[in-house]
């Protein structure tokens, strides 16, 4: 078995990228956010440079879906969830400025409809392929006896405040002293 390096050889880092997403050491996409807006940037001097060679907009529209918006979308819904509302109002202020510029429709959705859409294709991918690996952490849906409007699905999601109940101290240090 080898051994590992001394801890002086190890380089302390604040960012990583992973699989094109940049993860620094306090896990929020700004680091990301920053390289996407300045990578979106340098591909806008591409598109006003089709511009002025009489691409028509139409063909405009779709290299921008094709290159920034798919760039903006790639793994949404691993590092959007990271990004803070300063964030999304700067890839929203992208979206705008890409609008003034006529290099995509004036419909274009906004950054949050953008990673809702890529949140919920995820899922549905999920949900369909019963071979997916994450298909296993969609519990089935619990019967109940309420009449609620039909689901597009039979899954329940997995319920995220168990935990903090379970360890919220204060409601039995109000009930200690009663009994």
């Amino acid at each position: 078995m080898q051994q590992p390096p001394p801890s002086s050889s190890i380089e302390r880092v604040t960012s990583h990228r992973v699989l094109g997403v940049i993860v620094n050491n306090k896990m929020t996409a700004s680091d990301h956010v920053d390289y996407m807006l300045s990578s979106c940037s340098s591909l806008l001097y591409a598109l006003r440079v089709l511009r002025n060679h009489g691409v028509p907009p139409a063909s405009l529209h779709d290299v921008l879906r094709a290159t920034i918006v798919a760039q903006l979308t790639y793994c949404a819904p691993a590092w959007s969830g990271g990004c803070s509302a300063a964030d999304r109002t700067r890839l929203d202020s992208f979206i705008n400025r890409c609008r003034r510029l006529g290099y995509c429709k004036p419909d274009t959705p906004s950054i949050t409809d953008l990673f809702t859409d890529a949140d919920d294709t995820f899922f549905a991918r999920i949900f369909n392929n019963t071979h997916h690996i994450l298909q296993q952490y969609l519990p089935e849906r619990s019967q109940s006896q309420y009449n609620l409007r039909d689901r597009s699905h039979h899954k329940t999601l997995i319920n995220k405040t168990v935990y903090l109940n379970e360890q919220d101290f204060i409601i039995p240090m109000i009930y200690r002293d009663c009994y």
